[in-house]
């Protein structure tokens, strides 16, 4: 297995890659994994939701779209400072990467953006990486939150072109590129991955690598997620997704894009220690972790128990970088 890295991929290539004998997949997936990482290094991400629920778009896996009834509380966005408190104290707890997510469509040019900026200011002078997840934007927005000294821009493709119509209907596939272009064109660095579990056949699994592997320049950031079903959606009735489908996912994503970040995203808090093992033996090289235990509005392993499950595996957090290349 050579561990260039490519902008050429075909789809049949990816998916001999995720079809192989699981032992075969996982050795050479570790094998690149150790090539362009330290393998015993894991980044440790603190996700805030700063502005919750109330979104008008219906994408069928969340429980902030409003046409939904989650029992989730509306919650408009967080102060400045009530947002930086929760910036020092994750620092304080070995996170390195903080990421700030609103429930909006896309940024509007108006005051809750400028406080966005200033959030954007305060955590990158705590000297943490700052990323934000606030929908579609333009490449002047862009430019403001780069100006702000914003690291990474998250906007995943949740999966396919071809399925993604059967998941959202209130925005289309290109929107979700021309954001990530708008991104790239403003010096920011790349935050993309999808979700499995959505009812995707794996030909859109491979569909989405294939997208994200093709792209001029890999996202820095590769999160994969496993569907969480949140009650009152669409797909709250979902069968769990099976853990060696997420390992298969990882473990192809590291062949695919050797130098990215792969991220153990949403569904970890279904995994058992040893699961989420293979994952990062797959080449999984960050976690979200948080002191209210959830990511977003779903439920997540806290802090305490996530630092725990590092010790006990041998792996430790990744240190802050002075100056971050990739995220």
């Amino acid at each position: 297995m050579t561990a260039e890295i490519r902008h050429d991929w075909t789809k049949e290539e990816i998916q001999a890659i995720y079809d192989q004998p699981l032992m075969e997949l996982v050795y050479q997936a570790a094998t690149v994994h150790r090539r362009y990482h330290a393998a015993d290094e894991v980044q440790v991400c603190t996700l805030l939701s700063i502005k919750t629920g109330g979104c008008p778009e219906d994408c069928s896996y969340c429980g902030q779209a409003a046409r939904y009834h989650t029992n989730i509380k509306v919650q408009a966005l967080l102060p400045v400072e009530t947002v930086l408190a929760h910036a020092k104290k994750a620092r304080e707890t070995g996170s390195t990467r903080f990421c700030m997510a609103a429930a909006w469509r896309e940024v509007r040019d108006n005051r809750d953006f400028d406080k966005v900026i200033e959030m954007v200011k305060g955590v990158n002078e705590l000297g943490m990486e700052v990323c934000c997840t606030l929908g579609m934007l333009t490449e002047e927005q862009a430019v403001r939150l780069q100006e702000a000294g914003l690291h990474a821009y998250n906007h995943n493709l949740d999966t396919s072109e071809e399925y993604y119509k059967e998941i959202i209907s209130t925005r289309n596939f290109d929107n979700r590129i021309n954001t990530i272009n708008n991104v790239r064109k403003a010096g920011i660095t790349v935050c993309s991955g999808g979700i499995i579990g959505l009812g995707e056949t794996h030909h859109d699994r491979m569909a989405m690598l294939l997208t994200l592997a093709n792209m001029p320049k890999h996202p820095e950031s590769v999160p994969v997620n496993a569907l969480a079903r949140v009650k009152g959606t669409p797909l709250e009735n979902n069968p769990k997704v099976d853990i060696w489908d997420m390992v298969r996912m990882i473990a192809t994503a590291r062949i695919v894009m050797p130098a990215s970040v792969v991220r153990l995203s949403a569904g970890r808090i279904e995994m058992s220690e040893a699961e989420q093992a293979w994952c990062f033996m797959a080449g999984a090289n960050s976690i979200f972790t948080g002191e209210r235990q959830t990511l977003l509005v779903t439920p997540n392993p806290g802090v305490d128990e996530d630092m725990q499950m590092l010790q006990t595996l041998g792996l430790k957090p990744m240190e802050a970088r002075k100056e971050a290349h990739s995220c």
